[in-house]
């Protein structure tokens, strides 16, 4: 892959983008968060895990635990968010 950018890209303030090298533009176009998502490598299941943990102690959340249920969880941020306005 090269990181290419133009002029006029550099001038508005854009980043370099990628551009697949000649013979392999089919393998950038499999290249993408949805594709990453669904084959869950586990360097980024274990960054999720960690951002998840992250968070619940940024909301206090002594008794976190990854298999805590999505519904105890939408409770709480709901109550935080109550408690707000």
């Amino acid at each position: 892959m090269d990181w290419v950018i133009a002029p006029e890209e550099e001038k508005a303030g854009f980043p370099k983008r990628p551009v697949a090298k000649p013979g392999h533009e089919r393998d950038l176009k499999t290249r993408t968060l949805t594709n990453l998502y669904n084959q869950r490598p586990a360097w980024l299941d274990r960054a999720h895990r960690e951002l998840d943990k992250t968070v619940a102690a940024a909301y206090g959340w002594t008794d976190y635990a990854p298999d805590m249920p999505d519904d105890e969880i939408l409770r709480r941020l709901l109550a935080l968010n109550q408690e707000r306005r």
